[in-house]
């Protein structure tokens, strides 16, 4: 039950409170007035959206806070909501019971609080998809339907897989040649993951060795000397003549010693030219470059470099032992594809009956209904089924495994009046039938008996003694629920328990919406008002007390 709704700076409204009673709660004003607006707070509590544009000029935000109470497991519980929206951003708040939550959170929370029947609900009826799911609400247990869609999702996913399963065969089943060509000639190579980046690096190896021999032999040859005479003889000689000058000549002395330390180094130095330099690689050069060459060869036929092939021959090997397996899959899909339908048949036979029971009592129920809202008693409603396939017959090369899954789904037909033949709704419902065939359906509705029910002008197009009905209909919801209606008839209007006047006021040059409850006197007034002043002087028997009488 909604028992409290503050409203501030949304649109016309600066700031609204208002406290709602058990039974029925009208609303009623001039058209324009503002009405429309309360309930889009409504909504907007409740998770609907809610343009930036609505928020007041002047204020930075649109607020609104609503106070339900339901009956909870442990008694009565309280629900606070309270939703925000930014001007500048357009972003929009949610808290509930003071803490910040989720949209989906508040939304799930929208079916056990609110139930809305508008004009909008009218166009909504029309639909043959929302018919049938009045007819699956009378189920004896709703979850049928629930098991009946996991069926078909279930049966959907595996027939995608074989779907995709099979294509996959086709396509590969016609490159399986090229295929294993392609797994032989990199067989017939068998490259290693890193392979060549390490011949390369062993070939820059050996590259490197070979430059190093070539100069030690170089050294060595100017150390002995080659066809003339080598450094090592040249110092020899050199030595000898040091030797006579010094008996003439003491000065060569310190020549001749640093001559012979020289030797000594160039002694050393054809040492280490003799000792070539030796190389670590494990590779014989020759096969390196044949080895490099037999993978060059193979890049330039695959047109790839070597990590594309590997990639290449791993996604052959799979590819090649998909088709090898994919028999076993096939049976697997199949199989499973055959059990589920089985279910989903089993399954829909039961729905389908359940679904026609289900049909005949709601119209039954709803036939009650009408015949208490001005239609005539032989009024009849009459739910027309018809069958859809949900799922082909399955079957083998030499039967069938499993009939068709064939849904029965069902639209309303009536006829209002006797000798008239049942059609759609949309064939011959007027803006008044639709009306009251809403007002009739949300009667024989199983909804959640603590949400309040909303009816936004569901009295449109309907006068006369028909509207007395819809008001006996209206206060008769009202002894067991909360109603919140708003109506442009006093006799309506005349049947709340709390009637609120909402209106237009300016000041300085601003327009602001008010709502106000009525007191006895200024209530009169309104329903005078809404009835008119000419007609309450013209006929006295449309008193309030006769209106309120119906």
């Amino acid at each position: 039950m909604l028992e409290y709704l503050r409203i501030r700076g949304l649109a016309l409204i600066d700031d609204m409170e208002l406290e709602f009673g058990d039974g029925m709660n009208v609303l009623t004003g001039e058209t324009g007035a503002g009405k429309s607006f309360i309930l889009k707070a409504i909504n907007f509590v409740l998770g609907d959206r809610l343009a930036t544009d609505m928020v007041r000029p002047g204020r930075d935000k649109a607020q609104v806070e609503a106070l339900f109470t339901r009956q909870g497991p442990e008694g009565e519980e309280e629900i606070v909501l309270r939703r925000e929206l930014s001007a500048a951003s357009g972003r929009s708040h949610f808290f509930l019971n003071g803490s910040l939550t989720s949209q989906d959170a508040v939304r799930a929370l929208r079916p056990a609080l609110l139930f809305h029947v508008s004009q909008h609900g009218q166009q909504r009826l029309l639909q043959p998809s929302y018919q049938a799911a009045l007819i699956d609400a009378f189920l004896p247990d709703p979850s049928i339907v629930s098991r009946k869609d996991a069926l078909v999702r279930e049966l959907k996913d595996v027939g995608e897989q074989r779907r995709k399963l099979l294509e996959r065969m086709d396509m590969l089943s016609e490159k399986r040649e090229l295929l294993e060509m392609q797994q032989k000639e990199i067989e017939k190579v068998a490259p290693e993951e890193g392979e060549e980046e390490r011949l390369e690096q062993a070939r820059a190896e050996l590259k490197n060795v070979e430059h190093l021999r070539a100069q030690y032999e170089q050294g060595l040859e100017l150390m002995l000397g080659g066809e003339g005479a080598g450094l090592a003889a040249l110092l020899g000689e050199l030595e000898k003549i040091l030797h006579s000058l010094i008996q003439d000549d003491e000065s060569f002395s310190p020549s001749l010693d640093a001559l012979l330390n020289f030797e000594e180094e160039a002694r050393e130095l054809t040492r280490r030219f003799r000792s070539t330099p030796s190389s670590d690689c494990e590779y014989d050069p020759d096969e390196l470059e044949a080895r490099l060459y037999e993978l060059s060869q193979l890049k330039r036929r695959m047109r790839r470099s070597i990590p594309e092939i590997l990639r290449l021959r791993d996604e052959i090997t799979e590819n090649l032992s998909f088709l090898d397996a994919c028999g076993l899959d096939l049976h697997r899909l199949e199989k499973q594809e055959r059990e589920l339908a089985k279910k989903l048949h089993a399954t829909l036979e039961e729905c389908n009956e359940l679904r026609r029971e289900a049909a005949a009592r709601f119209c039954t129920a709803l036939e009650r209904e009408l015949s208490g809202l001005g239609f005539s008693e032989q009024v009849r409603v009459e739910p027309e089924s018809t069958p859809h396939e949900l799922w082909p017959q399955v079957e083998d090369k030499v039967k069938v495994i499993c009939p068709a899954c064939m849904e029965d789904r069902y639209r309303l037909l009536w006829a209002p009046n006797p000798g008239q033949r049942p059609q759609p709704l949309d064939k011959i419902a007027s803006g008044g039938e639709l009306s009251r065939f809403l007002l009739a359906v949300v009667g024989v509705q199983s909804t959640n008996e603590d949400a309040t029910l909303i009816f936004d002008e569901v009295d449109a197009g309907v006068g006369g003694m028909t509207l007395n009905r819809v008001s006996d209909r209206l206060h008769d919801l009202a002894s067991r629920r909360q109603l919140l209606v708003i109506t442009h008839w006093p006799q309506i209007a005349a049947r709340a328990a709390q009637h609120f006047q909402v209106s237009k006021e300016i000041r300085n040059n601003e327009t602001f919406t008010l709502c106000r409850p009525l007191d006895a006197r200024s209530r009169e007034a309104e329903l005078r008002r809404m009835a008119g002043e000419e007609c309450w002087a013209e006929q006295p028997s449309l008193a309030p007390a006769a209106v309120a009488h119906g």
